[in-house]
């Protein structure tokens, strides 16, 4: 039987590991849906990044973004603020209210990232960890600037 292309296996394991997360964060009875959790996760780690920025890195249309993003302001967890630098642009902050979602929203997702990594050393964790950072720069520094990289292996 033959190896599981890296490409099928990559996406697998991403839709497998969000779908489990998913889960994780409707047990845990927030009161959210699974875009709006990871919405809170996401302006927590980007905090201060334009509302347009954040649908880039989330992966969403930004107008999907624009109606979590409403829910969450309406129940007082995020705010957006006019950019100084541009006022039509908005920044996505976190409240002070986000914290006691977020503190569950942690227990939640560590119960099930220790179920994803059930059976990996403390070294292959670092190791996956190493490589999927490396993919992801070099897919990121790629898709910046495509023509460097077919430039380099003329």
């Amino acid at each position: 039987m033959s190896e599981t292309p890296l490409g099928p296996l990559l996406v697998d394991a991403a839709r497998l590991y969000r779908t489990r997360m998913d889960r994780a964060l409707d047990a845990a009875g927030l009161g959210l849906t699974a875009g709006e959790a990871r919405t809170l996760a996401y302006v927590r780690l980007y905090t201060g990044l334009r509302q347009s920025a954040l649908a880039v890195k989330m992966n969403v249309e930004p107008m999907t973004l624009v109606g979590y993003l409403d829910r969450l302001e309406a129940l007082g967890l995020v705010a957006r603020e006019a950019d100084p630098t541009d006022r039509r642009a908005k920044i996505v902050q976190l409240t002070e209210g986000a914290a006691p979602y977020l503190q569950q929203m942690d227990v939640a997702t560590a119960a099930a990232r220790v179920d994803a990594l059930d059976g990996l050393s403390e070294a292959e964790i670092a190791a996956l960890r190493h490589a999927l950072v490396r993919l992801r720069d070099n897919l990121v520094a790629i898709l910046r600037c495509p023509d460097a990289r077919s430039q380099e292996r003329s």
